[in-house]
């Protein structure tokens, strides 16, 4: 029984060392002169699948190709990883000018979120993947612009209509956000500072944590803000502004964000424990095929025809802590997260069961063209 427990706790700090030993890797790898790894090919050479997984390969090049590591056999997937994303993000440019073109044709001005709007913060383009375009849409003009898309070439474009993503702004006015948007590049509109770096944390929490570029993105964000940044705009306006503290302070503890003159620096608490552990567990697989469960597993409803499988369905859609509370709208202080799991889990539930009664009336239109995976 002893020599048991013993080995289930060496397995056990495996399983953190890992996930640390991401947040070491990428402490710092979105800066323009970031430091040298130092960790032993061995250990690069095991999280290398998790960094490619989740996109954080170009950013662990970035210090791997300033350290000794940069010739050895562990680094090879990780500058071909770099060297692809900035091939990658260079295309992209033009096809998001191309797209904007077409939809302000129709009368349609879009903003462009995360992606490549995200990887603007980095000190290298290469260093995040640019991902499916993300558009938020005034929902007056979601027709217009989803006619407009359509009628060009099938497969053209990877775009994502994202205009329910204006609830995790949560602006009073939604022309707020185009009043404080920006040109950038070839004529593409990207959210303002306030509201990206608030996007990108409430994003974060929404899908549970589990991919460290996130945070990477917060962290890059944060540290490349300008001068005379509003932080009444990004924290105090919006009933989510616990939320976004905590973001920013996970970016701080576990990557090294530079937090300087940010007010949550000098705010009261820290953060919780349970917080940083169900992070540094997501980072154990992030595999968007394996997180991503809710988004892309076949309807639960299937299911009704093969009973057998229907346990192991619902398991994967379990809502982590994170998840849970951050759909239940509960904060983010240190009382158990069971119950808001238990109570977003029942919300699912009734969800599914409303659908399933629903099932034989028409499909409704398409929100998107295509799901996201940015």
């Amino acid at each position: 029984m002893r020599h048991r427990s013993l080995k289930e706790s060496k397995t056990n700090k495996l399983k953190d060392s890992t996930a640390r030993l991401l947040a070491r890797l990428l402490t710092g790898a979105w800066r323009n002169s970031p430091e040298p790894l130092d960790v032993s090919e061995d250990e690069l050479g095991r999280v290398t699948p998790q960094l490619l997984d989740s996109g954080a390969a170009g950013l662990a090049w970035s210090r791997a190709r300033v350290s000794t590591l940069k010739d050895s056999p562990a680094a090879v997937p990780l500058k071909q990883a770099y060297r692809f994303q900035t091939l990658q993000s260079a295309l992209q440019e033009h096809e998001i000018a191309e797209a904007f073109a077409n939809l302000r044709s129709a009368g349609v001005e879009p903003i462009l979120v995360k992606g490549w709007a995200a990887a603007r913060s980095y000190s290298e383009r290469g260093l995040r993947p640019s991902g499916d375009i993300d558009l938020l849409i005034r929902p007056s003009q979601m027709s217009a612009a989803t006619n407009i898309l359509r009628s060009g070439r099938p497969g053209r474009f990877n775009v994502d209509l994202r205009h329910r993503e204006f609830s995790k702004l949560d602006s009073s006015r939604l022309e707020d956000l185009w009043d404080r948007s920006r040109l950038v590049g070839p004529g593409i509109r990207v959210l303002g500072p306030e509201d990206a770096l608030a996007f990108l944390c409430l994003h974060m929490l929404r899908h549970g944590a589990w991919r460290p570029l996130w945070l990477c993105d917060i962290a890059a964000e944060l540290e490349s803000r300008p001068t005379g940044f509003d932080w009444s705009v990004c924290l105090d306006g919006r009933r989510q502004s616990g939320w976004i503290a905590c973001a920013i302070k996970l970016a701080h503890q576990l990557v090294g964000a530079e937090l300087n003159d940010a007010p949550v620096a000098n705010s009261a608490g820290r953060l919780p424990g349970w917080l940083v552990r169900q992070v540094l567990k997501q980072w154990e697989n992030p595999d968007p095929h394996d997180r991503m469960a809710l988004d892309y597993r076949a309807p639960l409803a299937n299911c009704l025809a093969r009973p057998a499988t229907l346990a192991s369905e619902i398991r994967a859609r379990w809502p982590n802590p994170i998840e849970a509370t951050i759909s239940l709208g509960g904060p983010m202080n240190g009382l158990p997260r069971l119950p808001f799991q238990i109570g977003s889990g029942l919300v699912r539930l009734t969800r599914f069961l409303v659908g399933l009664g629903n099932s034989r009336r028409p499909a409704a239109e398409p929100e998107s063209l295509l799901e996201s995976r940015a």
